[in-house]
């Protein structure tokens, strides 16, 4: 925070009240209230924050004075960020947060979810122009993850401290209109001092339209981020209108590999940001299981051939070439090589069941792993090759499991309220990064996507899992091995509907 500080004493920051100047991807930035003491606002590309600072009475009561970093929008969406005071506090009911407005008036509706300078976390609600501001309390105090959505006149909070699953609060019935102002705010609960907010790991979603189900066509658009394990930063590195998925990271750590909504597999070379496609032949149908083989050299592919009954496993150069068909029938879905190169272990579908098999990586007969009722998916050798990681419904919920290479001692690694899919072991063998979808949104069998989910972090000798990232995605997001060769960085996908003129 101390280099944040010098920086800011030299930045020349755009302050004043009533500024209409883009801020990021903010449409401008305003004092709201009267007379109020001027506030600046500052987006810093390099580390994708915002940089805040706001005077004023409260945002309470009849009417606001505050600083509020903002962008009309309408329809339904998402709101949500990382935020935390700067410098020492002054008064324990400064507020920073996030804020969806009616208008611009000191006395407009508005609702907003607020962390205080005390800790205190609260969605926090006017219904009309001058009523008075009502509270919810959080079930938790020094929230920094913050997050507020819109769905039609309901508004739901969401608020976490970083590292730790979301509590909820929900308010109904509070019209502001179609078109609304959205953004970030800071507020110092005195007229003659200003606080400073930083605001990190921003993002303005438009969600599906609907519920998302595992038979959901995949058609909203896409960001592929890269996430910092250590510190949690994100940072979006290439944005469609359209769907992508599943990055790899290859292991001269150069390019990610994803496949889109065509069926084709692209390459992202993360130098130049250019993409390009990788020729798989005629095999242009591919799904999001397609994973690269230790060495660097190959990639295994998943590819829909109808007459085959579904999903089949083929093999080609990761530089592209003519693609070795592998199974013989489908459905089958490519998840995991076996460091040596030798093996290949899928999710096939025969008579019914999904289980986990092993085939040869050059072909030939196929061997079942596991016999449980009900779905085991996502099966992921470790980089030693001692243990094959997967993940399944047997106990009830979807868990991440683990056995030997040949099938035997097969074992539970989580047990917790989430429906945990895909485990991928770091490539130092230290750590465990995977997705976890919330059990009131998703039954345990299936993954679909348009979802609130947790890209969480575990050590690989066990522990707590750690939510490292807060994430609107799921089928899709992390399906396939995604780390950085130095196990630093996971790559990922998230989505929101870029069709209309909001982000």
């Amino acid at each position: 925070m101390k280099q944040l500080l010098a920086f800011l004493l030299i930045l020349s920051s755009v302050a004043a009240s009533g500024q209409q100047n883009p801020v990021g991807i903010f449409d401008g930035h305003t004092d709201i209230g009267t007379n109020v003491k001027p506030g600046s606002a500052t987006y810093i590309p390099g580390t994708g924050q915002y940089v805040i600072s706001g005077a004023g009475y409260n945002v309470w009561a009849d009417h606001d004075e505050f600083q509020f970093v903002w962008k009309k929008m309408k329809g339904d969406f998402i709101i949500s960020t990382r935020a935390e005071f700067l410098g020492n506090w002054v008064n324990y009911h400064r507020k920073v947060g996030v804020m969806i407005r009616k208008s611009l008036d000191g006395n407009s509706a508005h609702v907003n979810t607020v962390e205080h300078g005390d800790g205190l976390t609260s969605l926090q609600f006017r219904r009309t122009a001058g009523a008075q501001t009502e509270e919810i309390k959080a079930k938790l105090t020094k929230a920094n993850i913050i997050e507020l959505e819109r769905h039609g006149n309901q508004y739901i909070m969401r608020a976490a401290v970083y590292g730790e699953p979301f509590v909820m609060d929900t308010v109904n019935d509070i019209d502001l209109g179609d078109e609304v102002y959205v953004g970030l705010f800071v507020g110092s609960h005195n007229a003659d001092v200003l606080e400073t907010g930083v605001f990190s790991n921003v993002r303005l979603t438009v969600p599906f339209k609907g519920v998302a189900d595992n038979q959901t066509q995949m058609k909203l658009g896409s960001h592929l981020e890269i996430l910092e394990v250590a510190s949690g930063k994100r940072n979006i590195i290439y944005s469609v209108p359209y769907s992508i998925q599943a990055p790899n990271w290859t292991k001269d750590g150069k390019y990610l590999i994803f496949n889109d909504d065509k069926g084709l597999i692209n390459r992202f070379d993360l130098a130049s940001n250019a993409v390009s496609v990788v020729n798989t032949g005629t095999v242009k149908n591919n799904n999001n299981d397609h994973v690269i083989s230790f060495d660097g050299n190959m990639l295994g592919l998943s590819s829909s051939v109808d007459n085959l009954g579904g999903s089949i496993i083929y093999t080609v150069p990761l530089t592209g070439g003519i693609p070795k068909q592998i199974t013989p029938k489908g459905p089958s879905y490519m998840h995991g090589w076996s460091p040596d190169g030798n093996f290949m272990v899928f999710c096939g579908e025969r008579n019914g069941e999904y289980d986990v098999y092993r085939v040869p990586s050059t072909g030939g007969p196929e061997v079942k792993l596991t016999d449980a009722k009900g779905l085991d998916d996502g099966p992921e050798y470790t980089p030693d090759g001692k243990y094959i990681y997967f993940n399944s419904v047997r106990s009830g919920s979807m868990q991440i499991w683990r056995m030997k290479p040949d099938g035997k001692d097969q074992e539970q690694v989580t047990n917790d309220e989430f429906n945990n899919w895909f485990a991928h072991i770091s490539p130092d063998g230290k750590w465990i990064v995977f997705i976890s979808f919330l059990k009131e949104e998703v039954q345990p069998g299936i993954h679909p996507p348009y979802k609130h989910v947790y890209i969480r972090l575990m050590p690989f000798a066990g522990g707590v899992p750690k939510v490292i990232a807060y994430v609107y995605g799921g089928q899709g997001t992390i399906n396939t091995p995604s780390w950085s060769p130095d196990s630093k960085r996971v790559a990922f996908v998230s989505n929101s509907d870029m069709t209309g003129e909001q982000p």
